[in-house]
């Protein structure tokens, strides 16, 4: 085991991370992605009675490099590279972050599916009208970066009233509606497919700044809905053989650089 400088709370040796995520059935190839996630120190099963759900976005040409889906079924379980590495993360907190006891450190009242392997997102960068994710935050444009998001998931934008198919669509004004419905304590994640994101632009949203300001506008001369531009984030993955996308009430907790985690010299990593 490497000799690691020790830092407040749960040392995890970069044995430890490995062995979990041999466990997950990763291969090799993803322990940068993973090493990364861990490193943020972010547990992926809250004690929360909430019963919260952990997503995880990766940006850069890792993405291609070991395999991750952002086409068809991006959300899906169909990657071996998405599926194992969200499933890593969870083990990571199980065994390593003392989380997701039932009855001792873990109290969801109904629990949340997505806790098995977490909700991984490889964004689709190739086909999305706007800047990617990480570059938003500041990141280089080859830069391979990974963010944690926290809230209560994702679900259908079908399932909300305010999703309306007509013949002039306006997806903008729909997200809009639908940000204004949202509780606030998580803000709202849009994941949009690329043909909406699209859309979107040509509704005269070229950047997602300009979409971020309009949706956080107040519809008339009340306040905004939400404290601040920050719990407004917009994503873009999945296919574009359908006018599809997803929301929920997730907020953009942590980003860490992937390439960081190439050279493994006495790393340590905190949770």
């Amino acid at each position: 085991m490497p000799h690691a400088r020790r830092v407040p709370g749960l040392v995890l040796y970069l044995r430890q991370v490995a062995v979990n995520a041999v466990m997950a059935g990763a291969d090799p190839k993803y322990f940068p992605v993973i090493l990364a996630i861990a490193s943020i120190g972010k547990e992926a099963i809250s004690s929360s009675d909430n019963s919260f759900a952990e997503a995880v976005v990766i940006n850069g040409p890792i993405r291609d490099e070991i395999g991750l889906n952002y086409g068809i079924g991006a959300l899906g379980p169909f990657s071996h590279a998405n599926a194992t590495i969200g499933r890593a993360y969870s083990l990571l907190s199980l065994n390593g972050g003392n989380c997701g006891k039932v009855n001792q450190t873990y109290m969801g009242v109904i629990g949340n599916p997505m806790n098995y392997a977490n909700i991984i997102i490889a964004e689709n960068e190739k086909e999305s009208p706007w800047e990617p994710f990480s570059v938003r935050l500041g990141y280089k444009p080859k830069e391979n970066v990974v963010s944690l998001f926290e809230g209560w998931g994702v679900i259908s934008a079908k399932n909300c009233k305010y999703a309306v198919w007509s013949k002039d669509m306006n997806f903008a004004q729909e997200l809009k509606n639908i940000s204004n419905d949202q509780d606030q304590l998580f803000g709202i994640l849009a994941v949009l497919s690329p043909a909406v994101a699209n859309y979107i632009k040509s509704e005269g949203y070229d950047s997602v700044e300009k979409l971020t300001d309009f949706l956080y506008q107040s519809q008339d001369e009340s306040a905004p809905h939400f404290r601040s531009k920050a719990q407004i984030n917009v994503l873009v993955t999945g296919s574009s053989n359908n006018l599809y996308w997803d929301y929920g009430g997730m907020y953009h907790v942590k980003s860490a650089s992937i390439d960081d985690w190439r050279s493994l010299d006495n790393k340590t990593l905190t949770y």
